[in-house]
């Protein structure tokens, strides 16, 4: 005669109760998820534009600021001068004559030591941020860094890197991996192929992903990796 096992019944978890303090709990919590990004925003905007009111508008002549014959300032007018004088100046270095006085400026500030280099810098930066070059920072993938089995996401930002890169690794891509939370700041480097998955996900996604710690949106890296089979 042989022995039966025999399986000790569980009890079921005992259900959570929801009184009045979790209600209201649950309700301050929804109510900051709503009003902080908001509030943030808003917070930032309005700054963003007292910065710019009172770094331009002293500029103005008296005759012609709005709050000598208003009583009152205007909000927003320095944005609504800046945009309009990045316009004219964009206007200006577009012909001929503008180009040539923007090399003459640039062989000047090349003779400056340290100020040449801080230039080179940042025109750079506002280039590559005002390119529309469709190969840059248009795709998201998992990039294998800083180690084997280690993966993080990725932008992938140039598929032809200089002559000098190609000349030590034949096929290497360039890829900038973020920081969380600024997805703006990261590292950039060079991998082989064979360590980046490719992922059916858009870069706005992906930098959500980054803003959140991976906590949310984080299925969306299971369901958007394409595999690349052959590899």
């Amino acid at each position: 005669m042989s022995d039966t096992p025999t399986t000790t019944p569980t009890s079921p978890a005992p259900a959570v109760k929801s009184g009045p303090l979790s209600t209201l709990r649950n309700w301050f919590f929804a109510g900051v998820v709503v009003a902080a990004p908001l509030g943030i925003t808003i917070w930032l905007v309005w700054s963003f534009v007292v910065l710019v009111d009172e770094a331009v508008t002293p500029w103005l002549p008296s005759a012609w600021d709005p709050q000598n014959w208003l009583g009152f300032p205007l909000p927003g007018l320095g944005i609504v001068i800046a945009v309009a004088a990045l316009t004219l100046l964009g206007a200006f270095v577009a012909n001929l004559f503008g180009q040539t006085m923007v090399r003459l400026g640039e062989l000047v500030l090349a003779r400056v030591p340290l100020v040449r280099s801080i230039y080179s810098i940042l025109k750079q930066v506002v280039e590559t941020i005002a390119s529309n070059d469709s190969s840059s920072f248009k795709e998201a993938v998992l990039v294998e860094y800083p180690g084997k089995g280690l993966w993080v996401i990725g932008f992938v930002t140039s598929q032809t890197p200089d002559r000098e890169i190609l000349d030590q690794i034949p096929e290497v891509i360039g890829v900038l991996v973020p920081s969380s939370p600024n997805p703006a700041m990261g590292q950039l480097v060079f991998v082989t192929p064979e360590r980046i998955k490719r992922l059916n996900m858009p870069v706005e996604k992906a930098a959500k992903l980054v803003i959140s710690f991976g906590i949310r949106s984080s299925e969306q890296v299971e369901a958007g990796l394409r595999v690349d089979h052959g590899k």
